[in-house]
């Protein structure tokens, strides 16, 4: 049996898979791709140019040229990256020293390596008053979540990782450093020093007068570092740092620690700024109070936000005004500090108003981080996506919907749990979210397939399974596709691999789900790890999903 170059392109591609733009030029092009794969099966070998073996198809469909993510949204495009930074959304990360636990964890510089790596743009320092050094006297700032168990580490080791993957990745868009500041001043001149002599030419340092009209874009900034912390010189009771923006019990917990040397938020937030570091700052976290006062602030400055005052300024009604605030400023949110064991939020109510920095806990490899991950796929995984044009109107503008029918058909190569080599058969299913928001609130739905038992090379579930999905804002909506190993208990079941994907770039059809794991990688025995969905879009003309 074989397959002929006219019914691939008008009895698959238009009709099944939706891509009517699709010529004979195209799929004579994949047919020549397809015959020079080395199939196991040569008994059915076609030589003709425009005929292709059902083995060949069956490549096709699990190849990555059919992935269910948009080959035209995955793509890097420069001539995107020419707007305000207000009018992205920005990879980033909370308390990116930590690899664990928020109260006692370890701090590593290796976390901001592998931030970085992973695609993260904005990280996160806490600094603090270190000692001072034996022979020269000179104060050392360090890094640690203050007034914690939590191992500390040099300020100057950071910048210095920071430096050597800049020197790797010369055309990295903008790094932002987004300074928790608790230092004295001659501390904070230390760090003034080291970051100029230590990064140079790649340290940005915003001219005064610039400081007057938009911000730059990332492709004006590219391969520099940019600082969030404190601009205005001395003492301001202006200044917002995350604990101050944090509506949680963070600072009881912490004095459960540390009753005998807390320090109160109040005094914190009198520190002076050393003007040798906020000369070199861009971004000035101020104190929220109204959106009129706000907006009319000049664009550098900017707020933080904690998930729960996230959520409370959405349901008060307020998400349109954050939204026109933050096409033209910048906002940043994070987990509530009772997250003591580094769990995370869901980041798309804080996308569906604009945020562009929704900073997670990314040493913790868990469904939000994996949605961000698949948010940031777009774009050629640069770090910065631009906002849909939804976000971007100064009209109040309804939520798209749409409705999905989802089936999944077929595994292929599914690695065991951690990608080991030995141990027994998996018994995989899979457990396919929606990750949206609706009318303020975060939604979240599930649907779980049958388990496949003893087979993970070629997995094949019960096709009758369809599940739907009203999505009700498909331009921050994203899906994802988690396969599970099935043990006797649920709370034991174990972690294979996964893949999100935003509905926005989303294609219908029969498709490829690449998977990946748990941090965001296709190497090993997950090179090859997949599964193949069936994917409709059941919607009226005027629910068209915003491609």
């Amino acid at each position: 049996k074989k397959v002929s170059a006219d019914s691939f392109l008008n009895k698959f591609l238009r009709t099944v898979q939706g891509e009517e733009n699709r010529s004979i030029n195209d799929v004579m092009q994949i047919f020549s791709g397809l015959h020079e794969l080395e199939l196991a099966d040569v008994a059915n070998h076609i030589t003709q140019a425009n005929y292709i073996s059902l083995e060949h198809f069956e490549a096709y469909l699990l190849s990555r040229g059919n992935d269910i993510f948009d080959p035209k949204r995955e793509r890097y495009s420069r001539s995107d990256m020419t707007k305000p930074l207000s009018e992205y959304w920005i990879n980033s990360s909370h308390n990116t020293y930590l690899t664990g636990h928020q109260l006692t964890g370890l701090s590593s510089v290796e976390m901001y390596t592998k931030a970085l790596y992973r695609g993260c743009r904005c990280i996160e320092l806490d600094i603090w008053d270190g000692g001072k050094d034996e022979f020269t006297g000179a104060p050392i700032p360090i890094v640690y979540h203050g007034h914690t168990m939590v191992s500390k580490i040099l300020f100057e080791d950071i910048i210095k990782a920071l430096q050597v993957f800049l020197m790797v990745n010369p055309k990295s868009y903008p790094i932002i450093l987004s300074l928790e500041n608790h230092c004295s001043v001659p501390y904070q001149q230390v760090m003034a020093t080291q970051l100029k002599s230590i990064l140079g030419k790649q340290l940005y340092v915003p001219e005064e007068s610039s400081l007057n009209g938009p911000l730059p874009s990332p492709l004006q900034l590219r391969g520099m570092v940019v600082l969030k912390g404190r601009r205005p010189i001395g003492t301001t009771d202006d200044y917002d740092t995350d604990s101050d923006a944090a509506e949680d019990d963070m600072t009881e917990i912490q004095s459960v620690w540390t009753e005998k040397t807390s320090v109160s938020s109040k005094a914190l937030k009198t520190v002076k700024i050393a003007p040798e570091l906020a000369k070199l700052t861009l971004f000035h976290g101020s104190k929220f109070k109204t959106w009129d006062e706000s907006t009319a602030a000049p664009a550098h400055h900017m707020h933080s936000f904690s998930e729960s005052r996230v959520s409370s300024l959405c349901k008060r009604g307020q998400s349109h005004d954050w939204i026109l605030y933050n096409q033209t400023h910048m906002s940043r949110t994070f987990p509530s500090g009772t997250r003591i064991d580094s769990s995370n939020y869901s980041p798309i109510l804080a996308w569906s108003t604009g945020c562009q920095m929704a900073a997670l806990n990314i040493q913790t490899p868990d469904e939000s981080v994996r949605a961000n991950d698949g948010r940031f796929r777009e774009n050629g995984g640069v770090g910065y996506v631009l906002k849909p044009p939804m976000l971007m109107t100064k009209e109040e503008t309804e939520p798209r919907p749409a409705h999905l029918v989802v089936k999944i058909l077929s595994g292929s190569c599914l690695p065991k749990p951690g990608g080991v080599s030995t141990g027994e058969c998996i018994d995989p299913y899979v457990k396919i979210s929606l990750f949206d928001c609706d009318d303020g609130k975060d939604v979240e739905l599930n649907q779980t397939t049958n388990v496949v038992f003893k087979n993970g090379f070629s997995p094949i579930w019960n096709f009758e399974d369809s599940f739907h999905f009203h999505v009700k804002n498909s331009s921050v909506a994203v899906m994802q596709w988690t396969v599970w190993n099935k043990n006797s208990l649920p709370k034991d079941d174990e972690f294979i691999a996964s893949a999100s994907v935003p509905i926005s770039c989303m294609r219908q059809g029969i498709r490829s789900v690449q998977l990946f794991d748990e941090n965001m990688t296709r190497s090993g025995a997950f090179d090859f790890a997949s599964l193949l969905v069936l994917v409709k879009f059941e919607q009226t003309p005027d629910q068209q999903v915003e491609i």
